[in-house]
């Protein structure tokens, strides 16, 4: 088999995208796909077509075709085969088959099609295969950010703590300034103007913000009470809310729904903190099965005494799911395989104080659709006036207690809003995103199970991709520390855990 180019063409020979195998010129490609539908019998039901030169393969795809151009002594069983194989990559890129969405992925399609023909013969993989090909998920690269990103909070936090210290340095340095009063006959009026120049000089450093002008005090007050900016600010924030603007919440920099992305820190910790932390990668198909699920986890030690440096950690792994365990090169691997413990491969040294370290890392990848925590179930179905969409969530993992859960639905823009039927929960409609959010406080064991029902004008396909968001307190893999102790003696050291479960990409396709 020689394959010579590969393209999606329209029906009148323009081509959206071409893919040549061989060296061929620009020119030469244009000529065949324009000379592609001259040559189609409409009679006759057939999927080539030859000329004397070279052989076309294709198939219709709606108001596109899919043609593969190969020689003429190329196995037609062969080129058929492949032109399957290319028919079922494009709508994992695009969702419409129309003009505008094959241009807007034409590079995604051009590098699938790169995974199935190499020099003009067709490579040994399939779908799932060129998916993982294409998506190019590096592990060493999710947990490299995920530490970086923890460097980062942390930085930002001592930054703020700076500011304030600063702050406070400044405060007391102005407070020294004023000193006592001058005292005196006719003293008072220099006195009160030092005063308000402090003070004056303390508000520019906290707040630098523009002075109103000064009022009149002679007659009738009619000038701006500043007492009622507070009100009226409220009142225009909670107008924005209701017109379904995002907020974002002050001193946080977050609009609601993404600050229910992560836990809160922990108010106390000892000198021994371990974090263990997990993130999810799911996606699914909308008529079931589980086209792919990642479960990324991380144990990361703190030291912050010097005497608890040297220490060993007992790890408790519950998992029945087939994790696979990683540990840091500096740990013992066979002392983690006999007895599961973590301690440096030099028990003389310590750890790294004050500073995160990765001590045991794991990853569960599979399909197995049991193994999902939370199904998701969207079923629209059109009616007289519009759409009729009910959407449910089953909790599958009874040991998990989900927070904040945000269910989000695309809904059609300019249409207006949903009207919502029988619902579980809360819901939002921000008509600025197009987006319908179903929000749940709790997701656990007593409240495994809930819906929403609500109707709208559009189309069963406007609905998805589905996405949710979630936190947890507790593992999904069942990994924690039970016991941290002393390298010489043995003896038992307080230690704190913290533990999160939050998804970083959940979608129903």
């Amino acid at each position: 088999m020689v394959l010579l180019a590969a393209a999606i063409c329209t029906k009148a020979g323009k081509a959206l995208v071409s893919r040549q195998f061989v060296e061929m010129t620009r020119t030469r490609v244009e000529g065949l796909l324009a000379a592609f539908p001259k040559l189609m019998n409409t009679g006759k039901q057939h999927t080539f077509v030859e000329t004397e030169s070279v052989r076309y393969v294709y198939q219709p795809l709606e108001k596109l075709y899919m043609v593969l151009v190969t020689t003429k002594n190329s196995n037609i069983l062969e080129d058929l085969e492949t032109l399957r194989l290319f028919s079922r990559v494009i709508p994992e890129y695009c969702r419409v088959l129309e003009e505008s969405e094959i241009s807007e992925h034409c590079f995604d399609l051009i590098f699938a099609f790169d995974e199935i023909v190499a020099l003009g013969y067709r490579e040994n993989v399939n779908l799932a295969q060129i998916r993982t090909f294409t998506e190019m998920d590096s592990h060493e690269e999710k947990v490299f950010r995920a530490v970086r990103e923890t460097q980062e909070r942390e930085a930002k936090a001592e930054m703020r703590r700076k500011a304030k210290e600063l702050q406070q340095v400044r405060r007391d340095a102005e407070r020294g300034k004023k000193g006592p009063g001058f005292g005196g006959f006719g003293s008072s009026g220099m006195s009160s103007s030092n005063s308000s120049i402090i003070t004056d000089t303390l508000i520019e450093l906290e707040k630098p913000k523009p002075s109103p002008a000064p009022v009149r005090s002679s007659g009738p007050s009619k000038a701006l009470k500043l007492v009622g900016k507070g009100k009226e600010v409220d009142d225009f924030v909670d107008k924005l809310k209701s017109e379904g603007e995002n907020i974002i919440l002050p001193g946080t920099g977050k609009r609601p729904s993404d600050a229910s992305k992560s836990l809160p820190p922990p108010t106390h910790t000892e000198s021994v903190h371990m974090r263990v932390e997990e993130k999810i990668t799911l996606t699914c198909g909308r008529d079931g099965g589980l086209q792919n699920m990642e479960v990324i986890g991380m144990i990361t030690l703190r030291v912050s005494d010097e005497k608890n440096g040297r220490i060993r950690l007992n790890i408790s792994n519950n998992d029945k799911r087939g994790v696979q365990l990683q540990t840091h090169p500096n740990v013992d691997k066979k002392l983690f395989t006999a007895e599961s413990v973590i301690g440096l491969k030099n028990p003389d040294k310590s750890f790294p104080l004050k500073t995160d370290v990765g001590v045991l890392k794991w990853r569960l990848q599979t399909t197995e659709e049991s193994l999902i925590p939370l199904t998701i179930n969207c079923w629209p179905s059109e009616s007289g006036t519009g759409c009729d969409v009910n959407i449910e969530y089953e909790l599958q993992d009874e040991t998990l207690e989900l927070n904040d859960v945000v269910i989000s639905i695309p809904v059609p823009s300019g249409v207006g809003a949903p009207m919502i039927g029988d619902l579980d929960g809360e819901y939002r409609h921000d008509s600025r995103r197009n987006v319908l959010e179903w929000s749940l406080p709790v997701i656990d064991v007593k409240n495994k199970t809930g819906s929403m029902e609500f109707s709208i004008n559009g189309q069963p396909n406007d609905f998805f991709p589905v996405s949710v968001s979630f936190v947890s307190k507790g593992s999904y893999c069942d990994i924690q520390v039970t016991k941290v102790s002393q390298v010489d003696g043995d003896s038992p050291v307080r230690f704190s855990t913290e533990t999160s479960f939050v998804v970083d990409k959940y979608e129903i396709l």
